[in-house]
């Protein structure tokens, strides 16, 4: 008799809408600057109470004008509420990568979207490459 086969569930889709401590997203794009300051992470808070630089300010404009192509070199900018539902470029250092946000994306960086460094999956050794290859048939 076989042993029953086990099946890994699948974590539910979730039903509910998306809140950032409390707050619905749309509330959030309604808050000002000011008012989201206390929900962030500290280190997101840090990063806006210093001020934006130049190519950040650069890159929140472009957003709020609504363009539709949007690509950007700027990995270390926070995803603000504004930019939940707009599709951004975010080069890797090779390409740029399309990436669409999330509501759950909120506060986090750029750059964590748009990974630099990916995986290596190795073949196979091929006929010749060690010692013991030799004895492998060939097809």
């Amino acid at each position: 008799m076989a042993a029953p086969k086990k099946t890994q569930k699948r974590m539910p889709r979730r039903r509910e809408e998306f809140t950032y401590r409390g707050y619905r997203i749309d509330e959030l794009k309604a808050m000002g600057m000011s008012e989201l300051l206390p929900l962030m992470p500290a280190r997101a808070r840090r990063k806006i109470t210093r001020g934006l630089n130049r190519c950040e300010e650069t890159l929140l404009a472009k957003i709020r004008e609504g363009d539709e192509k949007v690509r950007t070199h700027v990995r270390d900018m926070i995803v603000m509420p504004e930019m939940v539902g707009k599709t951004i470029e975010i080069y890797n250092g090779k390409e740029f990568l399309k990436v669409e946000f999330q509501p759950e994306s909120v506060f986090h960086y750029l750059g964590e979207f748009a990974l630099t460094r990916h995986k290596v999956t190795h073949g196979s050794a091929g006929i010749g490459a060690t010692r013991g290859s030799k004895y492998v048939p060939l097809k």
